[in-house]
This record gives C-alpha cells, sequence and structure tokens, in this order.
C-alpha cells in the first residue's frame, strides 16, 4: 500500500494561511500586545474532564519524570503575567487526545490572549474586532445571548433547575443514544451534549453569537458571579461563528486558593468517571500566591477561524500535515 506522503492542505492555502497569521501579528503589534513563546511541555496538566492530556517521559538531569503536552499555553502564560510581563499573546501549538474529526485535530494551533485591566465586555470587543479583521465578512453584527436563555429558548427548559433524570432522558433523545445510556452521567455532560446538538448549530448564522453566563460549574480557571436572577454563573464567554465555536474568554480568576481547589475537584470527578488523575501544575499556583494581575483573557481556535476565513470544509484542509499524515 502506498504511504501518503503529501500535505493534507495544499501549498496555495498553506500561503494563504500564512497571509492571515501575519494579519494576527499585525493586529497585536498595533495595539501593543507583546508576542511571547512558551514551552509545549509542563509539570503539570489539564484537569479538565473535558480534556485528555497527553504526557511523555522525560530524562531532565539526571531524573525521568512525567512531562505534560499542553493542552493550551494558558498555565505558562499567567506565569509571565504574574512576573509583569504585561498583554502577551502567543499562537501555541496545543495538543488533546482523541480529538480528530472535521473540526479537531490532536495537535492544533491556539491563538490565546491576555489583558491585564480589562474587563469581558473590552476582551468580547477586542476577540471580535479580531474575526472581523480576517473574515471576508467584516461587516456581521455582535449578538449576545444568555445560556439560560438559550435553554429556554430552544429546549423548553431551565438548565439551572431542571431535574437530572429528564436531562438524561432528552439529551439521549436529542443525542440519538439508547435509553439509559447517560444513566450515571453528570449534569454538565448532559447540558454540553444538548448545547453541542441543539443550539450551537443555530449560533453565528449571519451575526457574531456570544453566549454569557454559564454555570458556575463550568467556570473551569474563570471566575464566578451572581447573575440578575441570584444564581452563581461562570464569569466566561464562548463565541460562534457559522454554528462554529471560535474562542472561549475568562474573568480570569487570580485566587491561588480557589484554583488548587477547582485542581483538586476535578480530579476527584475525574477519578469518579474512570478517568486518570491529571498532575497539579504548582508552578501557576505558585505565581498567583505571587500576584496575577486582574483582566481577562482567551483562547481562540486560529485554525478553525482561518478554516471559515478560507472557505474549507475540515479543518485538515488548512494543515499542512493533520494528524492522520503526520
Amino acid at each position: 500500500m502506498a504511504i501518503e506522503w503529501r500535505p493534507s492542505a495544499e501549498i496555495e492555502t498553506l500561503k494563504a494561511r500564512a497571509r492571515l497569521l501575519t494579519r494576527v501579528r499585525a493586529f497585536f503589534a498595533e495595539r501593543g500586545v507583546l508576542e511571547v513563546e512558551t514551552p509545549v511541555l509542563g509539570q503539570g496538566g489539564s484537569t479538565d474532564v473535558h480534556l485528555a492530556s497527553l504526557s511523555t517521559r522525560a530524562l531532565t538531569g539526571m531524573e525521568s519524570r512525567t512531562l505534560w503536552l499542553q493542552t493550551s499555553p494558558e498555565f505558562h502564560m499567567k506565569r509571565l503575567l504574574a512576573a509583569g510581563s504585561g498583554p502577551i499573546f502567543q499562537l501555541a501549538r496545543s495538543f488533546r487526545d482523541g480529538e480528530v474529526g472535521a473540526r479537531h485535530n490532536v495537535e492544533f494551533t491556539m491563538l490565546e490572549w491576555y489583558r491585564p485591566g480589562f474587563t469581558l465586555v473590552d476582551l468580547i470587543e477586542e476577540t471580535t474586532a479580531l474575526i472581523k479583521a480576517l473574515l471576508p465578512a467584516p461587516n456581521l453584527p455582535l449578538a449576545r445571548y444568555g445560556y439560560r436563555a438559550l435553554f429556554q429558548r430552544h429546549l423548553g427548559l431551565d438548565p439551572f433547575t431542571a431535574p437530572l433524570d429528564g436531562l438524561r432522558r432528552l439529551a439521549e433523545q436529542r443525542g440519538h443514544m439508547p435509553a439509559g445510556h447517560l444513566a450515571a452521567e453528570p449534569r454538565d455532560t448532559c447540558l454540553d451534549l444538548l448545547m453541542s446538538v441543539v443550539i450551537e448549530p443555530t449560533l453565528g448564522r449571519d451575526e457574531i453569537s456570544v453566549v454569557m453566563d454559564y454555570p458556575a460549574s463550568q467556570a473551569a480557571l474563570a471566575r464566578r458571579h451572581q447573575d440578575d436572577d441570584g444564581e452563581w454563573v461562570a464569569s466566561r464567554f464562548e463565541l460562534y461563528v457559522e454554528g462554529l465555536e471560535l474562542a472561549n474568554g475568562y474573568d480570569e480568576l487570580t485566587d491561588p486558593s480557589e484554583q488548587r481547589a477547582r485542581f483538586i475537584e476535578d480530579n476527584a470527578a475525574r477519578e469518579r468517571l474512570g478517568l486518570a488523575p491529571v498532575a497539579i501544575d504548582e508552578r501557576l499556583l505558585a505565581a498567583l500566591e505571587h500576584g496575577m494581575p486582574e483582566g481577562a483573557g482567551v483562547a481562540l481556535g486560529i485554525d478553525r477561524l482561518i478554516q471559515l476565513a478560507l472557505g474549507k470544509h475540515r479543518l485538515e484542509e488548512v494543515l499542512a500535515f493533520a494528524t492522520p499524515r503526520c
């Protein structure tokens, strides 16, 4: 059988990709945001139950130790912020095991940036400006939606109060799964499935859609706040174009004790689901203890944005060598 050695993307597509990346760097240069580079290996990985980190054994001096391929450059970039870097951005190689498909690749490029002193509203405006600078339809309007309101509109339920058994049955039905398939799954798994199958395809149609006020349990590394109804929610947003999630932004958590508690809680959840625990990044926690400036940060899937900008149907069409061909 012949070995497929050619790149996934056409050479002309890769030239267009390079031009778009040049535009990204110019965007941040005009705003005085410093480009940085951080390691793809770290002492800790992502404890998030929805992410599968890759690890390797490496000789570091006289000892062999486990190092983790980073699912995003977040931890290292926050250490730079704590060291006084000011606003920074990075086009970072990132890794997530098992993520292969029309919108995913095990190895991909994450555009991530941090803005000390920014609010979420400030960051939404800047993220929207960047997207408009790259897309061929720069006049797309911006629309904001509440997570709860979207579930009420599209599914007729309140995601914060709906009984778990009913959520499981509905997620099985809308996800075309056999009855009982989600019988042991937690609330957030069911909500994520319903969000991806029912709601996400409707977002970003002739607009840039921003979703805010996710459940507090989905805060990850973001702060939490009470909404107008007194419900605790995550201080974060996700941004969509053409039904495709492009960006995930946080009002960044800076409390080291709270962050440690969340890491421990994540690993406990991983063990309950039969997943291996992931090493906690103690250097990140030490940086937060030292003091990280208040502000907002966002991770944007630049490969996906390039895919949209160039009118391609699959992510592999804008990657030199997608995972199956690496």
